[in-house]
């Protein structure tokens, strides 16, 4: 054996010496004793190796044999003295301690490479197995580079050493020292108290633990330990409950240090994950490559790959830890953001689109015949829109718009400039009512300029269905809406230039790439009236460009938002009856169709007859849901839109798209189950005129999250500050369907707190990018190898 395992021990235990303040108590048996055994048997190692320095550790080893009899002050002068002999041997011979040991590291480091990479199944590595595997599954674990980004979510302060003559109250405390004894007892059947008795030279504790017998074999009396528990008092005395507990040796895993604590489950304990994360520290940490190029770290402060990591798992500070996660949150982000833009650039680069005319007198001629002047806001999108069909690339934006920003008029403005163009247009739309609905509105807005809009649904008959499908294959139709139908493979199209995607979250990555297919290089205009935190937009669409419609048409004036009670009814009927008298309609909007037992929902059928018949008989109410018959809904929203209805019953069908400027009251009952957003967009669909427009949220069994989201849609109007209050409330994990986008969810970086980070992320890829568009240079090797392996087959359309 070599006499450098024997020189760490020894190192260690004068470490242990100084934590018990050199009572002799850091080893069973005594220090002292310890002390001089090691000393020995490394004298007796040291003939082949040589020692000037044999002479020096001989000296010490004989006054090893007074220790126990010198006072504190001489044990503490001997012990601090021996351990700045063993530094300056360090230093007078590093080739003996770091030479073979490093060669040795080397080889270790290859063979694991060798045999283990990052994504290397967890079952393999040492105490884990099969069965363990699988319950490290459930938290997301599979392989080793998993394991390293399974981060703790807080951290217990046990670096704090305390004497037990410094305990003085109840609280958390770590406490080193020698167990002297143990009591046994039961007091009462299936109940059994072990007490030890915990000497550190300056007092005694007792320890305590309940149905833990095997503590007394584990750590036998005359163990030099370190504990961590909690002090409490009885009939006057301390008693330190255990929670953790190491021999002094081995400190510094459990305790003595900032312990962090992890997500866990059923069977897998936080001891048995930090004894984990120790094995793959020492064993597996050279597998883990930097993606992040040397050029980009030299410009930002953030911590590199394996620093920030092992100040996550191993901080000697909260500061510290923090530090550590900003370094991994940086780095996941500039990865997705580097390959949205990468891949993006590929696909741009081997795709060409279509170059569309001015079309500036067709334009002039649309804009003139509108009842409205265009916004600055609205002019600034379209000159953005045009400014892509004008180039040979293939446009991919993203309009967002507020509720009543007027997205439609500026996706007309693109269809307009197509058409001119000699080509196709298509808009999809996510439910056959909305379909419908614009259909109805682009005929209004089209059909003066001599641009004829077909409509196609699933619902659509044979012979219309034939007809459109003839029209689009020649060309002869130039303009058309749709649903999901216009994703079938029977709907070819002649030219399609052009292709609109509304509330684009509501379809899946494959059917918006359906469409597109239907026209290679077609330009791309995905919209959305649900405003998106730009923390989520950086992540869903990472460089595609962006439009925002960020001001309201003139005239328009806030909705006035209410909650109410139940109990308010008649209130609201009289509002609903003031506002009808005055010329104007109401929605009245239920969250399901028939009664419902088990979550005592309202019913759109049984409050259609309370107010049809017993409220307001006089009144011309209608009701409208899902499972009306297409022709029944369309005749109820034309009878509505021509103001032929005085209240509209309804649910969710009209949350979206729906446009009737001539109602001015909203009340959504049942409020409570409905999203922030969801009641924003419902909210959304008076207010479109230049009258004041009222929204009643009736809701009763609140949470605390549902008081906030009624308190949010009081405060405010403005969807963007909505949506980012919806982000802090629900998490990103289900807003706007992104689990439908396709791109990896995040390990570390969290949208509602790493904003900042994230912008620094996106403004370093971008950057990077423009100066290596094809990261074909060395240092975007371990780059280019990620992306590739993270993102393969990542549609970004």
């Amino acid at each position: 054996m070599s006499w450098r395992p024997l020189w760490i021990e020894l190192r260690r235990s004068i470490d242990a010496e100084r934590n018990l303040g050199y009572t002799d108590g850091a080893v069973i048996g005594g220090f002292s004793r310890y002390a001089q055994t090691m000393l020995t048997s490394i004298l007796q190692k040291l003939s082949e190796e040589s020692g000037p320095f044999k002479a020096r550790l001989a000296l010490w080893e004989r006054q090893m044999s007074n220790y126990r009899s010198l006072s504190k002050a001489e044990r503490k002068k001997i012990v601090e003295e021996l351990a700045e002999a063993l530094k300056e041997v360090e230093i007078e011979k590093p080739e003996l301690f770091q030479k073979k040991e490093a060669n040795q590291q080397e080889a270790q480091a290859k063979a694991s490479s060798v045999q283990k990479g990052p994504g290397t199944a967890i079952q393999f590595l040492k105490g884990v197995g099969p069965q363990r595997a699988l319950k490290m599954k459930k938290m997301g674990i599979e392989t080793i580079e998993d394991l390293f980004f399974h981060i703790p979510f807080r951290y217990i302060d046990r670096s704090q050493i305390v004497k037990i003559s410094q305990i003085y109250g109840p609280g958390e405390v770590t406490v080193a020292g020698v167990i002297r004894a143990y009591q046994e007892w039961q007091p009462r059947r299936g109940l059994t108290v072990i007490r030890g008795r915990l000497d550190d030279g300056t007092g005694i504790l007792s320890l305590l633990w309940f149905n833990r017998k095997q503590m007394m074999k584990q750590y036998p009396p005359g163990s030099a330990v370190m504990v961590s528990g909690k002090v409490e008092y009885a009939y006057g005395k301390a008693e330190l409950t255990v929670q953790e507990i190491e021999l002094q040796e081995e400190a510094g895993l459990h305790t003595g240090r900032l312990i962090p604590v992890y997500p866990a489950t059923e069977g897998i304990h936080q001891r048995y994950l930090r004894k984990l994360f120790e094995q793959v520290f020492q064993n597996y940490r050279h597998i883990l490559e930097d993606i992040v190029p040397r050029e980009v770290r030299q410009q930002l402060d953030y911590l590199p790959l394996d620093k920030a990591l092992q100040a996550l798992h191993f901080p000697h500070s909260l500061e510290e830890a923090e530090n550590g996660r900003s370094g991994l949150v940086f780095d996941e982000v500039f990865l997705l953001q580097c390959a949205l833009h990468y891949l993006r650039q590929q696909k741009k680069d081997t795709s060409r689109g279509f170059v569309h005319g001015r079309g500036d007198e067709e334009l002039r001629r649309f804009w003139s015949l509108l009842p409205f002047k265009l916004t600055g806001a609205q002019q600034r999108v379209i000159q953005e829109i045009s400014s892509d069909m004008a180039s040979p690339r293939p446009m991919n934006r993203l309009l967002q718009g507020d509720v009543g920003s007027g997205k439609t008029v500026v996706a007309a403005s693109a269809v307009v400039k197509a058409v001119s163009s000699g080509y196709q247009a298509a808009f999809m739309a996510p439910t056959e009512v909305l379909a419908e609905q614009h259909a109805i509105n682009w005929q209004k807005l089209l059909a003066p300029i001599g641009i004829a809009v077909a409509h196609l649904s699933g619902s659509s008959g044979r012979r219309k269905r034939e007809e459109v499908l003839q029209g689009l294959l020649e060309g002869s139709i130039s303009v058309v809406i749709g649903t999901h139908a216009l994703i079938q493979k029977d709907v070819r199209f002649k030219k399609l230039a052009l292709v609109i995607i509304d509330e684009q979250h509501r379809f899946g990555v494959k059917q918006r790439s359906a469409l597109w297919e239907k026209g290679k290089g077609a330009d791309l205009l995905v919209m959305t009236a649900t405003p998106i935190p730009r923390t989520l937009a950086m992540t869903i669409y990472g460089d595609l460009d962006v439009s925002v419609l960020n001001e309201r048409p003139p005239g328009r004036q806030s909705i006035k938002t209410y909650h109410l009670s139940s109990k308010t009814w008649p209130r609201i009927y009289n509002l609903i009856r003031r506002e009808v008298k005055a010329g104007f309609q109401a929605y009245v909007l239920c969250p399901s169709i028939e009664e419902s037992e088990t979550m005592d929902l309202a019913a759109v059928e049984e409050r259609y007859e309370i107010l049809s018949r017993d409220i307001f008989p006089d009144l011309k109410v209608a009701i409208m849901h899902g499972r009306l018959k297409k022709d029944e809904k369309a005749s109820v929203m034309e009878a509505f839109s021509q103001g032929k209805i005085d209240i509209l019953v309804t649910t969710t069908v009209i949350e979206v798209g729906i446009d009737v400027p001539n109602a001015t009251v909203m009340i959504i009952e049942d409020a409570e189950r409905f999203g922030l957003a969801q009641l924003h967009q419902i909210r959304g669909r008076v207010g479109r005129n230049s009258h004041e427009s009222y929204c009643i949220l009736v809701a009763d069994r609140l949470t605390e999250e549902g008081r906030l989201r009624m308190k949010a849609m009081e405060k405010s109007n403005d969807g963007f500050l909505l949506a980012e209050e919806d982000l802090k409330l629900r998490g990103p994990g289900e807003m706007l369907g992104t689990r439908q986008s396709g791109i990896p969810a995040f390990k570390v970086a969290d949208l509602t707190r790493d904003g900042a980070i994230m912008e620094t992320a996106q403004i370093a890829s971008r950057s990077y990018l423009e100066k290596y568009p094809q990261l074909d240079n060395p240092e975007s090797k371990a780059l280019r190898k990620k992306i590739a392996h993270t993102f393969q087959g990542l549609d970004l359309l």
